[in-house]
């Protein structure tokens, strides 16, 4: 399969839901998913980058990130960004019931979220975003994502999002803007993301598309391809 070196996929919903309040643990099986949204023009943002690559090797922890676009007319324009990681970020600004976007943030598992920057915070993130039950169990094989069957079926329809990340670590030569002579580390660089469909429940099985290298909520699972 013609693709980047990572791919990750999550399924995600668009709409709040109805789960009983006991709590599943991460694992291998079921990493806790971290979004971080940054960008090369934020002198904020590398330490937060740095906190999230050293999590990133957790079995139990899949981390991405995702370079945002508001930050490009203010001296350099990131390497990575792309306005749909802006409007994902948006999309959760919304959810949380936030006024605006900022950076460097850290979203986990797509129900709480933070600065990132404080270990110790990120650390609490951790142990408080737990995703509740019902989230199916989640496996990529054959060139295909299988999920399985869920006791609490969402309502509506989660969406079924393919992540594909780069899970090198990249360094970056910055020569402008509040970072500018700085060459900064990017680990896990989200390049290309595709909704795969709806899942109601049911078990269910998608076709991953070739690369083409390129709605935000609760995540009720994940798994590392």
């Amino acid at each position: 399969m013609n693709r980047h070196p990572g791919a990750a996929m999550a399924a995600l919903a668009l709409a709040t839901l109805a789960l009983a309040p006991a709590a599943r643990a991460s694992d291998a099986a079921h990493p806790v998913v971290i979004e971080l949204f940054q960008s090369q023009g934020c002198s904020s943002c590398p330490p937060a980058s740095a906190n999230v690559a050293a999590l990133s090797n957790r079995a139990d922890v899949l981390a991405l990130s995702f370079q945002v676009t508001y930050w490009d007319n203010l001296g350099w324009k990131d390497t990575f960004a792309k306005p749909k990681y802006t409007a994902r970020q948006w999309d959760y600004a919304h959810a949380l019931r936030h006024d605006n976007v900022f950076t460097p943030q850290v979203v986990i598992n797509g129900r709480l979220d933070g600065v990132g920057v404080d270990p110790n915070e990120l650390r609490s993130l951790l142990r408080r975003a737990d995703r509740g039950v019902g989230g199916p169990d989640v496996q990529i094989a054959n060139n295909a994502v299988q999920i399985g069957a869920a006791a609490i079926a969402p309502a509506p329809a989660a969406d079924v999002w393919l992540i594909r990340y780069d899970p090198r670590t990249l360094l970056i030569p910055i020569r402008a803007g509040e970072n500018g002579g700085k060459t900064l580390p990017h680990k896990n660089v989200v390049r290309e993301m595709i909704r795969l469909g709806g899942w109601t429940g049911q078990a269910t099985r998608f076709t991953l598309p070739p690369s083409a290298d390129p709605g935000a909520g609760p995540i009720l699972a994940a798994v590392r391809g």
